[in-house]
């Protein structure tokens, strides 16, 4: 029996620009959903980004906007690749970056319109996120990570 090995890379992207590999990632969904307005190729991005590659090929992305101590964090996966595990890899990673920064809390707010907001807010409870009063889920941030 043979196994198939796939390399998966963290890679930050220094200056983030709006791409197709975003718009695919998308998977069809607008970017202004997400507060991206109605961006064209080339268009410089705010916060901190990384992008995920698998065997070479983009896979997902990461986005850290951090203020005031906290960071709101954003996860973007293929759609061919959403269930493969690449989300967590992508929040666990977004996790040790707000703790090599000492921030108190990462966050998410499931933005009003998105398609299936049930399922994004039940993943993230599963991993540690809880709702609070102003529809934000957060999870305490220690120095090496989420505790």
């Amino acid at each position: 029996m043979t196994t198939q090995q796939t390399s998966v890379r963290w890679i930050r992207e220094t200056p983030a620009t709006w791409d197709a590999d975003k718009t695919r990632v998308l998977g069809g969904l607008a970017p202004g959903l997400f507060g991206f307005g109605s961006p064209s190729e080339g268009d410089a991005l705010g916060d901190e980004w990384w992008r995920v590659e698998e065997d070479g090929r983009v896979v997902g992305y990461g986005r850290l906007d951090d203020s005031w101590g906290d960071a709101e964090i954003l996860v973007l996966v293929d759609p061919e690749r959403r269930s493969s595990g690449i989300g967590s890899f992508i929040l666990g990673h977004l996790e040790r970056e707000a703790g090599e920064r000492h921030l108190n809390y990462i966050y998410n707010v499931v933005p009003r319109g998105h398609p299936d907001p049930e399922s994004v807010t039940s993943w993230l409870a599963a991993r540690g996120f809880t709702p609070n009063d102003v529809g934000e889920l957060r999870k305490r941030v220690t120095d090496g990570g989420t505790r």
